[in-house]
């Protein structure tokens, strides 16, 4: 009984938010993957959803966000490797807040963050070898895999002005093309930034409680 109870404890405090995790990461492989079997890349194979406003568009991303690329031959490499430290690192810093009993909001909104982190690492270190998606020239396909992106929210397109710095002249979409991981990434950040006093400020007051609490300890000793 004792040791059911212990992890219903742990279920409840810590594993529930890295189940939501693990909710995004499935559902977010889910996507892809239907996506990589059952549509053609590009113009080709579009499907509007919601009018010309919304459409699934089959596309790679070899680099970050945005289709930003480091520009090295061993860009992509460095920067997948990066991508699994932040990950490990997410992942610990979630079971530290946790641990600390911080606002359940920013407990959840890392999660988001941790299970999009999750989805896209996947594509970078697996896809070149599983789906042979790795950009030609690539030194080995391991940890070059291309992000699959598929959700197109088609608000503007067209040459950007040659006046607008790094982007001037370059034809391109207002909204860039994302995935599920992106988007529960994006979330997750956008909750914080706008919670924030909220998330952190209750944090600021529990660590204040908690140190007039050991001050008094002390001064009764």
């Amino acid at each position: 009984m004792l040791k059911y109870q212990t992890l219903k404890l742990i279920i409840v405090k810590y594993l529930k938010y890295y189940l939501l995790s693990l909710g995004i990461i499935i559902l977010d492989q889910t996507v892809k993957l239907l996506v990589y079997n059952n549509m053609d890349m590009g113009m080709i194979g579009q499907i509007s959803v919601f009018g010309d406003w919304f459409k699934l568009h089959y596309t790679l991303n070899p680099g970050m966000a945005f289709g930003m690329q480091l520009g090295s031959s061993y860009g992509k490499l460095i920067l997948t490797i990066f991508r699994l430290f932040a990950m490990v690192g997410i992942g610990y810093y979630l079971y530290v807040l946790t641990k600390r009993g911080v606002h359940q909001g920013l407990l959840w909104s890392v999660a988001l963050i941790l299970g999009g982190a999750i989805g896209n690492v996947i594509d970078s270190a697996f896809y070149g070898v599983l789906l042979g998606n790795a950009p030609y020239g690539s030194s080995t396909a391991w940890f070059h895999g291309q992000v699959i992106d598929m959700f197109y929210i088609d608000i503007w397109e067209g040459k950007v002005p040659d006046w607008v710095p790094i982007w001037g002249g370059e034809y391109m979409a207002l909204w860039p093309i994302f995935n599920i991981a992106d988007a529960s990434i994006f979330v997750g950040v956008a909750i914080i930034l706008v919670m924030q006093n909220k998330f952190f400020g209750e944090s600021k007051h529990k660590d204040t409680e908690t140190e007039v609490h050991s001050q008094q300890q002390l001064e009764n000793q």
